[in-house]
This record gives structure tokens, sequence and C-alpha cells, in this order.
């Protein structure tokens, strides 16, 4: 796991199989951002078995395959896409393709699982939505930060105990560190990776959704910046937004590239889930000057503070979900709904965000 690297952070939790050996095999295609490792991780962990693997770039595909040996390389992705026995394809394309490369694997009869941000325009997102009405096929999408975070599951199991009554608001913290030379020119470029909000602002969105279990938001105000990366004009550094759900719960994020280099970690995110009863506080990746371990729970309510420690004690549920909806066609993972919901409202604070302009 490559903890100060955010783009190549690959989780890795324990094996806990949910199907019959070869029973779910799966795919990997375009790998052009490294949470791909995270994902294909999940699902092999949850009983999976990965085949095939394509990209045109054979250098990502040798370092694909020294991670997961035995996998094999196809000639194209028409190969993947012709064979019966795969019923998903894994991809993290550029953000830009993710959207157009779902629906071809829809279209050959297998799900889709992909990277966030799941699209870069809404009208990509009205295509897949067509396209999951026509074929039936799911757009899985790999929210991260709450799905490959013990914080984030436990926190959430925490809520429907009722520890903290009914939640009010959510607020979001999303540092990233840019680790700038290792950065492709595609990262730097606003129509290939979608802007801030879009980009990493979709994790804060989703679990803003999950926290509060609004089904539906309106964006109040959003606004991004581009404060120290001239030289990269169509980038964007910084980014927040307010949202308010259809059940009266609020929410505000900022997601930015300013971690330091003194940071044991690629970003310390944070998480406060305010309810009527207490609250809860989540450092995700580091409990700065105090514990280099993740996943940090604090939980203050009637019954006074606590904090748990539960790195490696909660595991990764939904990837074990995921493969079993995929092999009986249910939605016990995540909706479809919620994840186009989500995917919608972080299109359209960025779409309407205020470009603060800097001196």
């Amino acid at each position: 796991m490559q903890k100060n690297d955010g783009m190549n952070y690959a989780p890795v939790g324990t094996f806990n199989s949910v199907c019959k050996p070869g029973e779910f095999i799966f795919a990997a295609a375009a790998l052009d951002h490294g949470h791909i490792y995270g994902m294909c991780n999940g699902l092999r962990e949850a009983g999976g078995e990965l085949k095939w693997v394509y990209d045109p770039d054979s250098a990502k595909v040798d370092k694909f395959v020294a991670k997961f040996p035995g996998v094999r390389v196809a000639s194209s992705l028409e190969e993947i896409l012709q064979d019966p026995e795969v019923k998903l394809v894994a991809s993290a394309a550029i953000p830009c393709d993710r959207g157009p490369l779902g629906l071809k694997v829809m279209d050959s009869g297998k799900d889709y699982f992909t990277d966030k941000a799941p699209f870069t325009t809404l009208e990509q997102l009205e295509a897949a939505r067509a396209k999951v009405a026509e074929t039936k096929q799911k757009y899985a999408v790999y929210y991260s930060e709450r799905l490959h975070v013990e914080s984030s599951i436990y926190a959430e199991q925490l809520i429907k105990q009722g520890a903290i009554g009914r939640v009010l608001q959510v607020i979001g913290l999303g540092p990233h560190r840019i680790s700038l030379s290792n950065r492709p020119d595609w990262f730097f470029e606003k129509e290939k990776f979608g802007g801030i909000l879009c980009d990493i602002g979709s994790h804060q969105i989703e679990q803003f959704l999950q926290f509060t279990g609004a089904k539906d938001a309106k964006v109040v105000h959003s606004k991004v910046a581009n404060y120290h990366y001239p030289q990269h004009p169509r980038f964007e550094d910084f980014g927040d937004a307010t949202l308010v759900g259809d059940n009266g719960a609020t929410g505000y994020f900022r997601v930015d590239w300013f971690t330091p280099d003194g940071l044991s970690t690629w970003g310390d995110g944070r998480m406060t889930i305010l309810g009527t009863d207490g609250y809860i506080e989540l450092r995700k990746y580091v409990d700065i000057a105090r514990e280099q371990t993740s996943d940090h729970v604090y939980l203050v309510n009637g019954d006074g503070e606590q904090h748990f420690a539960v790195n490696g004690k909660v595991g990764f549920p939904y990837f074990g979900q995921l493969i079993l909806d995929c092999l009986h066609r249910t939605e016990h993972a995540m909706t479809q709904e919620h994840a186009f919901k989500a995917a919608e409202l972080c299109l359209i604070a960025q779409r309407d965000a205020m470009r603060i302009t800097s001196n």
C-alpha cells in the first residue's frame, strides 16, 4: 500500500470469499489510475477471479501483471468483451473516457465497475442511465473514501445503531498530496479530469448522501480555484461546496491538493457527522502527531466520549456485496440510483462553481 501516494493507494484486506471458485470471473481494462489495484484487490479478496488485463500501454500492463501474477494479457478490449466467462470489467480509465467505456462493457452483456469520478459531463451520465435501463447491466462506482476506509464503514454502522440520533450535517475534508512529478498530462487538463469537484469531490458527495440518508440534494453554492499552479491554467487545486438534502440535512466539504510533504500520508482526510444526539469524527488516514495508524473514530454522545481504532477490524464488505449483486441481480452493495445521484450532484457542483481569481 502506497501510504504517501494517493494515486496508487490500494488498501489490502483479508480474504473472505462470498462465492465458489470460478463462479465470479472479472477482468481489468484501462489502467490509467492506480485505483485499479485497490479495486482488483477488493474483488479478489471477496472471491473474484481476475482472468484478463488489457491496456494499450505495455508498461502499465507489465506493472499490473507483476502485482497479479497469472492474469492473462488480452490483445484488445474486444478479447475481454467477447469472453462469455467474464461477468464484470473493472476500469480506471482517464476520467473523460470512463463513461464511454462503460457503455461498451454493458453492451457486451457485462457489468461495469469504474473508478470515481464515473463521468465528466452530465451528457455521459444520461447516456449511462439509458444504457443501464436498456441492458439491465450494472454501472458500479468505486467511491473508495467510504467503501475502502474502515473508519467510514464503522461510522455507518454507528449511525444505523442510532448512536448519534438523526444525522443533521456532514462536514468533509479531502486534502490530497499532488506529487507533481508523478502526474500524467491528463491530470492537468480539465476536459479530461472533469474539475476538482467532479473528481475528488465525488467522494464527499457520495458520503453525504450515504450518512444522511438523503436521496437527492440541492447544491446551494460551490467554488473552485487554481491558487498555486499557473503553469497549468486549466487545473484546479481547491474546491468546496454546500448542499442541502431532500430530508433537510446539510453538508459542506472542501477538497484540495495542498497536503504538505511533512505529513506521513497522502492526505489528512477527516469527516465530522453531527446528529441530534451526538457526533462522530473520522480521522481516516492518520491521527496527526499522535498515531500514524489509520481509521480512528471518535464518538461523543449521551454515554460520554469514546475512541475506536478500527484499522484491520471492520473489513471491506462492499466488494463481496457487489459480487453477490452481480450474481443474483440484487442491489445490496449500492443502489444504481445512489451511484448515479452522487455523480450527478458532483457534476452540477462543478458546472455551477464560482471560479475564484487568485492574485
